[in-house]
């Protein structure tokens, strides 16, 4: 009955309601991009792509990969040159390469969407027919999470699958994309980018050895609510503090930008200052040079400051951290986390209402702090889901 279903079913009754992706053409700049972005919300991406029905589209762009493309090594004193560089530049230098955008008709079955995902996929993009014949080219994002949605809508139709643990179902992996608390954020870019790749995110843990404590995670989405002023974070911060600069999304408070600020002109890093004060480096008005001759008497004011609100700081101090809760925003802190013996419904209705790519499992004893055991990915719900509707029915 399941894979009636999904083979009745076809992708543009996923697309309902979905407005058309943005676009820019791959000889569009990092910045025409990030103007594009800036202020769009976790989810906003830009297809690149030359609106040729005929055409590929080349790939995904989202805050979150403008951001790790200004903080590589070769962008880093220069995030102005950065900003001019193409948007095929920006693909480019991903390493590893992104896993590739895939076109879907929307007359295909839900079921070929999971096996897109599932042959390595990372996101789907659907014509919308309707517009195509009054001419304008438009095409619509599919993502994992639009399918596990669908999948959840109807899981009834794949029990008892669904009703065993993630443990027994074997769809528990290891934590790997995990970072101390006290590296450099810069240290977790690769990390950062398998996580985007990987639909899962960077988990940050006081130590490595022996016992890893699960205290947040720096996700692609929570970057992705950040602005320009991320990069400089990631730049001058430590992976525990920015724990704490991206819990208060776009809008840090001055005390986080005065800590910021401080270790930049320490490291010279002028460029970096600009995209802290939200000003585009590569403009002839640039704040550096000004911000560049401020005294050292100001440096160490802001180093007094400089408690970022990290929840594993070295300092070991809460901070401001519990003003983002106080205002309403999630902290990055606040991990979405399960059990070993939690279902697997259980677990997707986690990650759809938190609007999670994954969840990480935990174990706790009562007064203890929770360890981290591993994560489970919505993709790994997938293929689990998918495995069901190839086993014979129940006699």
């Amino acid at each position: 009955m399941a894979v009636r279903l999904l083979q009745t079913h076809d992708v543009s009754d996923l697309c309902i309601g979905k407005p058309a992706l943005r676009w820019l053409p791959p000889t569009s700049t990092v910045a025409d991009a990030a103007a594009e972005l800036e202020g769009a919300g976790a989810g906003a991406a830009v297809a690149v792509w030359d609106g040729d029905e005929a055409s590929d589209v080349a790939g995904r762009v989202r805050m979150a990969d403008v951001l790790l493309f200004l903080c590589a090594a070769a962008n880093l004193a220069s995030p102005a040159a950065a900003l001019q560089a193409t948007l095929s530049d920006l693909l480019a230098a991903a390493a590893p390469p992104p896993p590739p955008v895939r076109r879907i008709e929307p007359d295909a079955s839900v079921l070929e969407a999971v096996d897109s995902f599932l042959g390595g996929a990372h996101c789907l993009v659907v014509p919308l027919r309707e517009r195509w014949r009054r001419g304008e080219p438009c095409l619509c994002w599919l993502t994992v999470e639009d399918v596990a949605r669908f999948f959840l809508s109807s899981i009834g139709l794949f029990s008892p699958t669904a009703s065993r643990s993630v443990s027994d179902l074997g769809v528990v992996r290891p934590a790997t994309l995990t970072v101390a608390a006290g590296d450099t954020a810069l240290s977790a870019l690769p990390l950062l980018r398998a996580a985007m790749a990987s639909h899962t995110a960077v988990a940050v843990v006081p130590s490595l050895f022996p016992r890893r404590r699960l205290v947040g995670e720096i996700s692609p989405s929570a970057l992705c609510s950040c602005g320009w002023s991320a990069a400089a974070a990631i730049a001058a911060l430590s992976a525990g503090d920015l724990l704490g600069f991206i819990g208060w999304g776009g809008a840090p408070p001055e005390a986080a930008l005065h800590a910021v600020r401080s270790r930049l002109r320490r490291r010279s890093l002028l460029g970096m200052l600009d995209l802290l004060y939200g000003v585009d480096p590569s403009s002839s008005s640039s704040s550096s040079a000004s911000s560049s001759s401020s005294s050292s008497s100001d440096d160490d004011d802001d180093e007094r400051r400089s408690c970022v609100a990290s929840p594993c700081s070295r300092r070991g101090k809460r901070g401001s951290f519990s003003g983002a809760r106080a205002a309403g925003r999630r902290a990055a802190e606040e991990a979405i986390v399960c059990r070993r013996g939690s279902s697997l419904v259980a677990v997707m209705v986690q990650a759809t209402a938190h609007r999670a790519t994954h969840v990480w499992v935990v174990e706790e004893q009562e007064g203890e702090e929770r360890e981290l055991v591993g994560v489970v990915g919505l993709l790994d719900v997938l293929r689990v889901l998918r495995h069901h509707l190839q086993q014979p029915p129940p006699m």
